[in-house]
């Protein structure tokens, strides 16, 4: 869907969603009534009282923010020093709390509980203790993520921010700009909206446009920063499953597509990215994210049916510095293929036997 123009999601969406908290709230003890009065005709555990709840305290944490961001905005002079460091600053603080907030309330109503993990450590704190000395400060990062189930990139920025304190630069898709307050604060710090390209380097077009926008966003990376990348693009789905091996074929790389073939969580990663970050800084290590726990939730028909989720988010990180990454544009491509094959055999082993499926069918 095409995104509206910036003055129309500032004047008109935001607005909208401060107007639609305020009557879902005066009117809590009508839809809330009515809710619990259908739950009989709905199956499940109060499903619909659930979802109607989650919205209600979502729209409200988007016109929390919306409301201390428009205070910022005249405190900053109308929008004069909203780029200064104090102001980012500010904006990163307020990220970090309304996220911790949001999983506080998500967690507790959807039952999720999110372990991170840093070793093959079977003692949980041992393992949480050394994920947190993967991310410790006095280098910059390239952060790159497997992309999953609803909500990894809201689980994976609200673990940078409250847990291992790093100041996230993101790189989203662009369609998340139809959130006033992700709009707002994001386009506030330093992040990179763009419409996903396909696999390897391109001399010209959207590619080579895209990997010059993310060489411009991992400039000067701070010993406190993480540049946040998801190389696969988008969840995995059986179209673009295949679209990317059919690529990886087109362009030649056939030993890659069947490669690809055989991984069965992950996609095939698009290394330009990946590149353009790492080229532009040049003493950042990378660090790698896996996790399990929403992968079979798809469609909005799974969320629904898993409701309440009773989820276990398990997030893995492996750490690998900077003098064991290939510079070479093909060789570190092929680097980053073999570290998701890595993953996706970390995902595989994580997976009860009762819930492993194959992957997306390539029809």
């Amino acid at each position: 869907m095409r995104l509206p123009p910036k003055w129309v999601r500032r004047v008109i969406l935001a607005p909208l969603v401060i107007v639609v908290a305020l009557l879902l709230v005066v009117t809590i003890p009508l839809w809330l009534l009515g809710a619990i009065g259908l739950t009989s005709l709905v199956p499940g555990r109060f499903r619909l009282p659930r979802v109607l709840w989650l919205v209600t305290v979502y729209l409200l944490w988007d016109s929390a923010l919306l409301v201390v961001m428009f205070a910022l905005w005249i405190a900053s002079g109308f929008g004069w020093k909203l780029d200064t460091p104090a102001f980012r600053a500010a904006h990163y603080r307020i990220g970090a709390r309304g996220l911790e907030i949001l999983f506080d309330v998500f967690g507790s109503v959807l039952r999720l509980a999110i372990v991170t993990s840093g070793s093959d450590a079977e003692e949980t704190d041992a393992a949480t203790a050394a994920f947190d000395a993967l991310f410790a400060p006095g280098t910059p990062l390239v952060v790159a993520s497997r992309h999953a189930g609803p909500g990894d990139s809201f689980i994976l920025i609200h673990t940078l921010l409250n847990e291992v304190d790093r100041r996230p630069r993101i790189v989203l898709k662009y369609t998340m700009q139809w959130d006033p307050a992700i709009d707002v604060l994001l386009n506030r710090i330093p992040t990179r909206f763009i419409v996903p390209s396909g696999f390897g380097g391109k001399t010209h077009g959207g590619g080579h446009s895209v990997e010059e926008s993310l060489r411009d966003l991992a400039t000067d990376l701070g010993p406190d920063d993480a540049f946040v990348i998801f190389p696969e693009g988008g969840n995995m789905t059986s179209t673009r499953r295949r679209s990317r091996i059919d690529r990886l074929r087109d362009a030649g790389r056939t030993a890659l597509a069947d490669r690809a073939e055989a991984m069965t969580h992950v996609m095939p990663p698009q290394p330009g990215g990946m590149y353009a970050a790492l080229e532009a800084s040049v003493d950042a290590d990378v660090v790698f994210i896996a996790h399990t726990g929403l992968d079979r939730l798809v469609t909005m028909a799974d969320i629904w049916r898993d409701l309440p989720m009773d989820k276990r988010i398990t997030m893995r990180a492996w750490r690998v510095p900077r003098a064991e990454i290939p510079a070479e544009r093909d060789a570190q491509a092929e680097w980053l293929f073999a570290w998701f094959e890595r993953i996706d055999g970390w995902i595989a082993a994580q997976t009860p036997i009762d819930e492993k499926a194959g992957p997306p069918p390539l029809a």
